[in-house]
Formats: structure tokens, sequence, C-alpha cells
């Protein structure tokens, strides 16, 4: 009997040892592996924005890059007092793990969002936005105090950091990464937090941001007649950095000729964002470079710079927003595409020093839905090229109609399929909106297929807004995809917040 309690003691002991080696090897694996973590935004694209992109570009069975990531978690965006967020604090909610009040950047909960003031310029031009209105972080309880981002931390342990967007880059998604602002429209305020050893530099950046990409040297740049949205304060924040040793690019070829072991800032627009992609490709900016040859110069110069240290890069598809905002469903459905081609482009580039992603972090998501949504049982239309409009078209019925004759009209199926129309006998596009900006019809009337395909169509909208470009945010869920060193620790439905708890794991922080 002594021998079977003793052998009894040995296999429990051997059990308690093995599942102790278990869950450490399950703590290894979980935490700590990521040297390198990508963090790519696609601003406003929710699922559908997803779905209609890759059945515009690859059809209905076709993938994106984004598709091929192994790991997927359900995403919810609400903010401290919406239902409904604005990217300020969705943003900031993945880089701080705290959740604030619409329009607040990176501060802390409760902090109120104060509209910044007009200011004038020394000809006594009024310049919007150019005062700061947030009081002194921790003066009241309405100030709030800074919350402390993945980059900073990243960059306090030693590794280099990058923030790219297609955006000015003083926008709330990038702001979100570096600076600390109760109200996203002080991008003045922004613009002079990023400076080593200025005035207002947020000092959390040590040495400061090693890679920046975006639009908007405005507001980095003094007041003139020809610069009329310039800072008024006289700062050129432009020649501050240079002498703080960064390149300062101002286009694609310089970017290109840029050295890899230097810090580098480059405005690719004088004023506003980096024109949308559908824009780029018809040549309307042929001295701006795309989003993914951003995205492989920012990693070139961080693997140069980093060392065995790693590095964080943040990468914002921000114009797909913009688009949606407009409801021109096509643009923020190219943009979509150019957004996924830079993440390609990150995959290829970091697996010819790291082929296997034993290193290397991707995570991809977004930081709100939009009111895009799908019209009616559309029969299947595959990709969008330049003789079929595809999803971009009207909508057919998925039943396949006895004739061949208009309106009736041969699909993908190659067969014919009738127009889904209204109670008035009116079609209607694939894609249309919840709501949306005007002007618009008073009443609903019939579309070519040839104008629901154009570059400039906007898409019908449910309930009419104000001006162009007041389509709202929605307030569904979001996707975030993951794929490499840290990555199984990502699934099922979370908060936004969530997240910044699981970058740090993944990086060990």
């Amino acid at each position: 009997m002594s021998k079977n309690i003793n052998r009894d003691k040995i296999n429990l002991g051997s059990s308690m040892i093995a599942a102790t080696l278990l869950l450490s090897s399950m703590s290894v694996q979980a935490a700590g592996e990521a040297k390198n973590v990508i963090f790519f935004l696609g601003d406003g694209m929710g699922p559908t924005v997803v779905t209609a992109s890759r059945i515009y570009a690859y059809g209905e069975s076709g993938k994106l890059t984004m598709d091929t990531f192994s790991r997927a978690v359900r995403i919810k965006t609400f903010s401290e007092d919406g239902q409904t967020t604005d990217s300020a604090p969705s943003m900031a909610a993945y880089m701080t793990g705290q959740k604030t009040r619409n329009e607040v950047i990176g501060m802390s909960p409760g902090t109120v969002a104060i509209e910044p003031a007009a200011g004038k310029a020394p000809d006594g031009t009024q310049v919007s936005n150019a005062i700061n209105r947030c009081p002194e972080p921790g003066s009241n309880a309405a100030a709030g105090t800074p919350a402390i981002t993945i980059l900073e931390l990243a960059k306090a342990k030693g590794k280099k950091v990058g923030a790219i967007t297609t955006t000015e880059l003083t926008h709330a998604t990038p702001a979100a990464t570096f600076a600390h602002v109760c109200n996203r429209n002080a991008q003045f305020e922004i613009a002079r937090q990023i400076i080593p050893g200025g005035a207002g530099y947020n000092s959390k950046l040590l040495d400061g941001v090693d890679v920046l990409m975006g639009g908007g040297r405005n507001h980095f740049t003094p007041y003139s007649t020809s610069n009329s949205r310039g800072r008024i304060d006289g700062r050129n924040l432009l020649s501050e950095l240079s002498a703080k040793g960064y390149t300062v690019a101002a286009n694609k070829a310089e970017m290109q000729a840029a050295p890899l072991n230097k810090k580098y800032i480059g405005l690719y627009t004088a004023t506003s964002h980096l024109a949308y992609d559908l824009d780029r490709l018809n040549g309307k900016a042929p001295d701006q470079p795309s989003l993914a040859e951003m995205t492989v110069k920012s990693l070139e110069m961080l693997q140069a710079q980093s060392g065995d240290k790693g590095y964080f890069l943040m990468v914002e598809g921000g114009r797909i927003d913009h688009a949606l905002h407009g409801t021109n469903a096509k643009r923020s459905l190219q943009d979509t595409i150019a957004f996924d081609n830079a993440i390609k482009a990150a995959l290829d580039k970091v697996k010819q020093t790291d082929p296997d992603l034993k290193n290397t972090l991707i995570v991809v998501t977004a930081d709100h839905d939009h009111t895009l949504t799908f019209n009616g049982y559309n029969a299947r239309t595959g990709k969008t090229t330049s003789t079929n409009p595809g999803i971009l078209g009207l909508s057919y019925l998925y039943a396949v109609a006895n004739t061949a004759a208009a309106p009736n009209r041969i699909l993908a199926d190659g067969k014919p399929h009738a127009p889904a129309l209204d109670v008035n006998g009116r079609n209607g596009s694939v894609l249309v909106f919840g709501n949306g900006g005007g002007p618009r019809p008073t009443s609903r009337v019939n579309i070519s297929e040839q104008d629901a395909a154009s570059d400039d169509y906007l898409q019908e909208v449910g309930i009419r807004m104000g001006a162009l470009g007041s389509e709202t945010h929605g307030g569904g869920d979001v996707m975030l995809y993951a794929e490499g060193a840290g990555s199984s620790i990502f699934k099922g439905t979370r908060d936004n917040t969530w997240v910044f708890s699981k970058l740090k794991e993944a990086f060990g922080f």
C-alpha cells in the first residue's frame, strides 16, 4: 500500500511539473514575443467597407491581405460619452487603454473637450483653431492628465518609433500616438508637441519620434500671405526639426532619397491631407508617395536605426473615412485597397529578415464603423473592372430572369438578371448610406449604370443631413486581425481599450 501511495505522489508531482511547464510555455508564447509591432489603422473601415472592398478588387470569393491573417477579434468602439465614437477617443483607446470623451486625444477619462479658438495673424487675418484652450493638465478635473501611449512606452524601452498617415500628420489618429490634447482640432498645439526640446514638447517622446509622415505643412510653418493657414506664433517647426537632426522631406522623390540612419519627417502637402488613392492613380498627385511606399520606407528606416531593440510603427489609411463622410463609395473602396496593399508591402518587407514573423506582430483594425450598407438581394457582381461596374453598379436581383432584354442585364454568372426596383419602379445602386449630406434630389430618380460607377458618384442616403461630408460614423463593432509574434492572445469580442494591454503583453512591457 505504501508503494502505491509513493507511486501516486510521484505521478501527482509529475503532473504538477508538467502543468507548470505548460503554463510557463503558454505565458512565454503569449507575452513578450514581439520585438517589433506594426499597427495598421483603417480609419472608418467597418465590416461592410472591408467586404465591399474585397468584392470591388477581387470578387466575392477573393481575399484581401488582411483576410489571410490567422487571428481575428471583434472590437467594441463606444467612447466614454458616445454610443458612436469619433476617431480621437477610439484611437486613443487602442494607444492608451483609456475610455475618453469624443474629440479628446490621449488624456484621462473625464477630460472635457474644449474647442480651440481662432487667433489673429500678424497682419490681422483670423486663423481658425490657432489657439489651444485646453486647461493645463491636472489643473482641474475637467483638464485631465496625459495618458501614456504604447508609442511612448516603446520609446522608453529604447525602441525606435514611427507614425505615418495619408491625413494631416496632426489629425486625430496619428496624434493619438504621440500627443495629448483636450480637443482634436488643436492641431497647431499637436504639432509643437512633436519638436524635441521646444516649447510645448511632449517629453515622453524623449529624443523624438523617429519617423513621421503625412500631410499639412501649414501646422508646422509660420503664417504668411502664401501660407494663410500657418502658425500665428511665428515658429518654423520644420526648421527646428532640421536643427535637431531630422531629414525634412516634402515629396516622394525626397522621401526615396532620404538616408535610413537619420530621424525623418515627410509632409507631402502644403495644407490638408494627401490625395485619395483613386486620384493619385489618375495622375493628380504625381509627387505624393502611395501608402505602401511610405510604409516600406518607414520600415527601412526603423530597421536600420533600431538594432536589437526593435520598433513600433503606426500606419493609418485615413482617407477611407473622408470618402465615406462624403458618401463617395468608390474612393473609400480604392483607399481601402491602397491600405491593404500597404499591409502586403509590410509583410513582404518584414519577411525578408523575419520570414516566420517570430519577432514581429502585425495588427490591422479600424477605429469605428460608418453607415455604408448593401442594398437588397443582389446577384453576385464579381470584381469591378473597366467593363464591369461590379459592386459600384446598380442592384440586380439574384434570381435569373427569363430574358436578357433590357432593363435586364447579363452579370458575372453569364445569365440575365432583373433590376431591383422600389415601390415606384425606380432602380438603385448596390451600395447606399444610412445618412449623408447634400445637395440631393427631392425625390428618388432612376440612375444609369455609368453614373453609378463613375468616380464622383455619391451614393443615395436614407436620412438627409446637412452639407456634403456630413455622413456620420456608425456605432457598430469593427474587426481586428493579427498575425505573427504574440498574435495568439488576440481572440474573442473585446473592448477597444483591451487592445492596449495586449500590445503591451506582446511587447513584454
